[in-house]
């Protein structure tokens, strides 16, 4: 039995009760409070106090008045990069602490959450140098006009943000509507609020002024529609499941405010005969079982070529066993995955696996004992054992229905057009994909998938610079890059007759000499 390292016993400081970050500071809610808990081990961390309807309403008329103000929205973009850039200075000097506040609201391993946090700063570097190097153009208007067109933020923009990524998704969302000139209010997950919480106070030390940068706390049914609907808002960005995103939609479309919508998933991986079985095993592995299987890319379908399969799968389940055996204390770095997020969602895993008639390789059921890496009380978390599902139909319920945790449906196809087929065989087009080492077919397989994000033999690699978004039921536009960018803002074309006043007088009366040729338009 390994003892837990001394390297993860840290001073850290959470504070007993947060309330919503507004102007500067944090403020007490007057909603319910909600205990956010250790889904590891069922402890009390914090306690957030809820805000209300008429607080989130008088946070955004906060909001709208700081956009109105200017100090932010018609800064030099020069300022706005300067700040972005000292921002991502003071969170990468908290980056131990923050990491383990994620691990903690979670349940996700520590070494998960140090390397995913690690990058954090690289958003708000990326959109700083995005702000230095992005210019408008001169459109090439007929006559003697000169149009320019450059951007203009939005104003109030709304993201919620879910439990599986705090920092990472709200980084996502608010460094380009921070860039733009936006004022930005966050409602996270009451089930993992505390680090956005935390990086609020952190954005108002490095600059962003008072109510720039808003996060509400509360559950999402009741703030979020309050939020949504309310006509000052002009967009609304969401990362959650479909029915939420269908809903939250909705109420944005009748404020004619914009829309991104990050929805679910049910990523495929398409494995090959001519793959590297090692590799895609250790990379099926990882697409699967990261963050117990919690994103919106997990590799839930698992599909593996029919010459390859006995020799894969007898390879990969040991792999999902040997993963089992190193499940442990989260903040130990050599516990290999943690708990789902909550009893509740344990029960709905394990009741759809229970529920399916197919065969179960390998987990299938709540852990519970002690944990033989380090002797971790795994029965007061909320821990289900990596399981894979053999056989599966595309009618059955674990391949159709995204069940956000760490279970992997698999089946076998017989050649290309049959795995391409098996693919898209799912209402969901986020993430995918493609085992192979025949570059042609790499190319051709994934142009014909339906997914907004196609990997080939790796997983899950994201930045900045790159798009991230999905098909059909997996959501509207786009997350990173230039598009995150212009999507929290709008083009303004300015048109300047740059003809002499002796030309406009004699050419431009439409009213004088009916009959002569006037331009109009």
């Amino acid at each position: 039995m390994t003892a837990r390292p001394v390297e993860v016993l840290r001073k850290l400081t959470i504070r007993p009760t947060y309330g919503y970050f507004v102007n500067g500071g944090f403020t007490p809610g007057t909603g319910v409070p909600i205990r956010v808990h250790n889904p590891a081990t069922g402890e009390v961390l914090s306690t957030i106090t809820s805000t209300s309807n008429e607080q989130a309403n008088a946070a955004i008329s906060l909001a709208d008045e700081a956009f109105r103000e200017g100090k932010w929205s018609q800064a030099p973009s020069l300022h706005r990069s300067l700040i972005l850039s000292k921002l991502a200075r003071s969170l990468e000097e908290r980056i131990p602490d923050l990491a383990e506040m994620e691990s903690l609201q979670t349940g996700r391993t520590i070494r998960e959450m140090r390397a995913q946090l690690g990058r954090l700063p690289e958003w708000l570097d990326y959109y700083a140098a995005l702000l230095r190097t992005q210019s408008g153009f001169v459109a090439p208007t007929q006559g003697q006009l000169l149009n320019y067109v450059d951007r203009t933020p939005l104003g109030v923009v709304v993201q919620i943000t879910p439990f599986n990524h705090p920092m990472l998704i709200a980084l996502k969302k608010v460094a380009p509507a921070l860039a733009a000139g936006n004022s930005v209010i966050v409602k996270p997950s009451e089930q993992a609020p505390l680090t956005v919480l935390e990086f609020a106070a952190l954005a108002h030390e490095a600059g962003i002024p008072p109510s720039v940068l808003t996060v509400i706390n509360g559950t999402g049914p009741d703030l979020g529609k309050a939020l949504v609907s309310n006509p000052l808002v002009k967009k609304v960005d969401i990362t959650a499941g479909t029915a939420t995103g269908r809903a939250i939609g909705s109420l944005a479309g009748s404020n004619l405010a914009a829309y991104t919508a990050e929805l679910g998933g049910k990523a495929p991986i398409v494995i090959f005969d001519d793959a590297d079985v090692q590799a895609a095993i250790n990379g099926a592995a990882f697409a699967a079982f990261v963050a117990s299987g919690q994103t919106c890319v997990s590799a839930t379908r698992l599909l593996v070529h029919e010459q390859i399969y006995d020799e894969f799968m007898t390879r990969f389940v040991d792999k999902v066993e040997r993963i089992t055996a190193g499940i442990g204390d989260p903040l130990n770095p050599q516990s290999t995955m943690g708990p789902v997020i909550s009893q509740v969602s344990l029960e709905r895993i394990s009741a759809a696996v229970s529920r399916s008639t197919r065969k179960i390789l390998v987990g299938g059921y709540r852990m519970t004992g002690v944990s033989p890496l380090d002797g971790f009380d795994l029965s007061k978390g909320s821990f289900y054992a990596p399981t894979v599902v053999e056989d599966v139909s595309i009618d059955d319920e674990i391949w159709k229905e995204e069940l956000f945790g760490p279970v992997v449906a698999v089946a076998k196809f017989k050649d290309e057009e049959d795995g391409v087929s098996l693919a898209n065989a799912s209402k969901y087009g986020l993430g995918a994909g493609i085992w192979t080492e025949n570059l042609s077919r790499a190319h051709r397989v994934a142009k014909r998938l339906d997914a907004g994000i196609v990997w080939v033999n790796t997983h899950h690699r994201n930045d900045p610079s790159s798009p991230w978004g999905g098909l059909k039921e997996s959501g509207i536009g786009r997350e990173n890059g230039i598009e995150a960018y212009e999507s929290y803002s709008q083009s303004k074309s300015t048109i300047v007759n740059i003809a002499s006043m002796a030309d406009a007088r004699e050419k431009e009366d439409w009213f004088n000499e009916l009959g002569a040729s006037r331009r109009y338009g």
